[in-house]
């Protein structure tokens, strides 16, 4: 039996929650761009929670912008898909099953994009979401007045015209538009290129005034684990228990949150906020950027050399071993927690990192360390330099737990071979592919230095961190000594003996 409108009342597990017919019949209120599992794991699951409270009353428009791949999935399950959350809270696990129902239909861009113009005409649409990926947000020389536009943001300006031209330009028009993708003031930048384009593409003043006074694009921050489809195991017990197929089926932890910058009448707009907590809707962000940033992305980038050079694969293998997890707690309570480059109350860190540590822990998500490490060295520039910096304005010491990740990265960036134009290192007999930008220099300029050469070359290199890090009082020192422990004993051996010593 596969998953549809017309089975839904054989479905007799009565832990599924599942859609009422009313919930078929709600206007389209929402326009999405993109299809992606982070999308149906989170602001879909919100609209579709508060739909079936009776709050938001309304349903999505989703556009398929890529040209690989087809719809016909979302096709024969009328648009509905399950969504299995797994996670721990508090120490609990949870568990949750929904069937979502969120979704009235899905167009293709390159192939209906008729289609998608006529949902510029419907007075009931009030929001736009999105997420393209990061790169979605560019600038591309894109005309967008004839075809389907190549580019997501002339896509936008092209449906925004369509909406313009069909309610006369009239204030009470313009759209609430929130993207998701995973850069910084994502709304404001999305507005930049899309008044940029419309600019380009020599629109009346009339249109420019309407996109730019009755539109709000809203800055946002979204952050949940949704690894997507089930592997092939977990899958065959879902369908069992179930009693249905369903080739949509997602998984997902249970933390959600979707920060959206925006005043009460954005709030009034985006009404499903008040299903959920998880859904924050304030005129400052920023706190929740950087607990975000610093405490959950901070430690994933300081902690990936080190599981993997210890040998766990996976984030829950590494946090079911009391060395790693003391090390992963210790370093977001003790180091990073205070010395966030922004103003944030204690226990506001430390809730936040107890969340964070409860979502490590989360027995049903297979996280691997090794996809973490991509982007290495820009993500500890990023996300870890301005908390190493605080912490030295406030403590005027070395962090032991940020020098123990730096010794790490410097370690796993070693290379060991190159091969057509790829660069490998090794690690417990095991080799593995640096999917760096700065693998070149590591292979060209720290390649067979010691290790006190080498940490300070690394540490000096203004390409790497747009300053000289060697200057830090202690912190080259406290590399060095990580770093010859590493190479003698062994990662595991390094937490054991900093294990022992913090008891």
């Amino acid at each position: 039996m596969k998953l549809s409108k017309q089975n839904l009342k054989k479905i007799n597990n009565a832990k599924y929650v599942l859609p009422s017919a009313d919930m078929f019949d709600l206007p389209e209120k929402v326009l999405q761009f993109g299809t992606g599992v982070l999308l149906r794991g989170l602001p879909n699951y919100f609209i579709d929670k508060a739909n079936r409270q009776g709050i938001f009353n309304g349903r999505i428009v989703v556009v398929k912008s890529t040209s690989s791949g087809s719809t016909s999935a979302f096709d024969e399950q009328d648009n509905m898909y399950t969504l299995h959350v797994r996670g721990i809270d508090k120490g609990k696990s949870l568990e949750e099953d929904i069937v979502c129902s969120a979704i009235s239909r899905v167009l293709s861009a390159s192939h209906e994009w008729d289609e998608v113009l006529k949902c510029a005409h419907n007075p009931d649409l009030q929001i736009v979401i999105s997420n393209t990926t990061e790169v979605g947000i560019t600038l591309m020389a894109d005309y967008v007045r004839e075809g389907t536009p190549v580019s997501f943001p002339g896509k936008l300006l092209a449906f925004l015209y369509e909406r313009y031209k069909a309610f006369g330009g009239s204030e009470d028009s313009g759209l609430v538009i929130v993207p998701t993708e995973l850069i910084v003031d994502n709304g404001n930048k999305l507005k930049e290129i899309v008044m940029e384009l419309a600019m380009r593409n020599n629109f009346k003043v009339s249109f420019k005034r309407w996109l730019d006074q009755h539109n709000t694009f809203c800055n946002s921050l979204v952050d949940r684990i949704v690894p997507g489809k089930p592997d092939e195991s977990m899958m065959r017990h879902l369908e069992i228990e179930s009693g249905y197929g369903d080739d949509l089926r997602i998984i997902s932890e249970f933390y959600r949150l979707w920060a959206i910058q925006g005043d009460t009448k954005v709030a009034e707009i985006l009404s499903f906020s008040k299903a959920d907590e998880g859904v924050i809707i304030a005129d400052d962000i920023e706190t929740y950027r950087e607990l975000k940033l610093r405490l959950l992305n901070g430690t994933h980038s300081l902690s990936c050399g080190i599981a993997h050079l210890a040998g766990f694969e996976t984030v829950k293998a590494a946090m079911a071993d009391e060395k790693m997890s003391n090390y992963i707690a210790d370093l977001m309570i003790d180091e990073i927690g205070p010395s966030i480059p922004y103003h944030v109350e204690e226990g506001g860190f430390k809730d936040f990192a107890q969340k964070v540590l409860d979502r490590f822990k989360n027995p049903q998500l297979e996280h691997l360390w090794l996809s973490i490490t991509l982007s290495y060295s820009a993500k500890l520039k990023m996300r870890v330099l301005p908390v190493l910096l605080l912490h030295y304005d406030l403590f005027k010491t070395a962090p032991k737990n940020i020098a123990l990740g730096f010794a790490a990265y410097i370690r796993f960036m070693q290379v060991s071979r190159k091969e057509n134009e790829k660069y490998f290192g090794e690690s417990n007999g095991k080799s593995y592919e640096l999917n760096d930008a700065q693998a070149a220099l590591f292979h060209d300029e720290f390649s067979n230095l010691s290790a006190s050469r080498l940490v300070h070359a690394v540490l000096k290199e203004i390409r790497l961190w747009d300053r000289d890090l060697s200057e830090l009082p202690g912190f080259a020192d406290e590399i060095i000594r990580d770093l010859n422990a590493i190479n003698e004993f062994g990662m595991l051996e390094v937490l054991k003996r900093r294990s022992t010593v913090n008891t």
